[in-house]
């Protein structure tokens, strides 16, 4: 191989596959890395580690909600000749106590390679690709957060920023916060997916609204109310905050939402 390559993480998944195509078009070097890609990898499996990191220099790192990011991963990643590390986390761990990607982002920062984390906002893509995408189609979203007003994120541009930092320099040692434009209420959210999908879908706030909905879908209850804590905790912190660093690493805006949904419904993500 004369081109040391970027190795991407979740490479077939809402952020790495956009990551992965956006990398190809520009003409980089990519291997896409996932359970069932070309280049297999499975955290729960090291034996896949060391086979996916030959001949990579730079690494998009992320693993799955629920699973750890493993200190030993990246530690073989360093010694495998990776010099820059590019972390996939979340705004508002600390107010959820999201103790994964804390540990997380602690592991990059002291593995001794270039690294730079990427903290992303609530995803667009949630509503029509991820775990809000059955409450949409049931035509009712439940959870404890009230009117607070995030600032909903498009994977494309989470894809975009993670692919400059990846491609060029002057990003070491840094934090960016991946956000959309503006922050919107998840009723605002509903509100705009029920209008271009042509669908009735609410949003009910509260705590006992969450949990009815998680009961009924049958989470053991103590993992709803777990999460309720967390989620409760992060609407007292208030209102996100936009960043400007999509732009500033892109070069254009963010996505808004209203973009986002009207192409999600165009392309039949909430169709029966």
């Amino acid at each position: 191989m004369n081109e040391r390559a970027i190795l991407v993480l979740g490479g077939t998944g809402t952020v790495g596959r956009r990551l992965v195509a956006r990398l190809r078009d520009a003409g980089a070097p990519v291997r896409a890395a996932s359970r069932h890609g070309d280049v297999r990898f499975d955290w729960s499996a090291p034996p896949t580690w060391e086979p996916a990191l030959a001949g990579a220099d730079r690494l998009f790192l992320m693993a799955p909600d629920g699973i750890a990011v493993e200190p030993a991963f990246v530690e073989l990643a360093v010694e495998s000749g990776v010099r820059r590390v590019v972390l996939l986390s979340s705004r508002g761990i600390e107010a959820m106590g999201d103790e994964r990607l804390l540990a997380a982002e602690a592991t990059v920062r002291g593995s001794g390679a270039d690294w730079t984390i990427l903290r992303a906002d609530w995803f667009d893509q949630n509503f029509d690709e991820g775990f809000f995408q059955r409450a949409v189609m049931a035509g009712e979203l439940a959870l404890p957060l009230g009117d607070l007003r995030q600032a909903f994120v498009d994977a494309g541009d989470i894809a975009a920023a993670a692919a400059a930092v990846l491609t060029s320099e002057g990003h070491g040692g840094r934090r960016y916060d991946v956000t959309g434009p503006r922050p919107l209420s998840f009723a605002a959210a509903v509100e705009i997916i029920a209008r271009v999908a042509g669908r009735p879908v609410r949003y009910l706030g509260t705590v006992d609204d969450y949990l009815a909905q998680q009961q009924a879908i049958g989470v053991p209850p103590e993992a709803a109310e777990g999460a309720a804590a967390a989620f409760t905790a992060l609407a007292e912190t208030g209102d996100a905050e936009p960043s400007d660093d999509v732009r500033r690493l892109t070069g254009r805006l963010p996505l808004s939402f209203e973009t986002y949904a009207a192409g999600a419904a165009a392309a039949g993500a909430w169709s029966d």
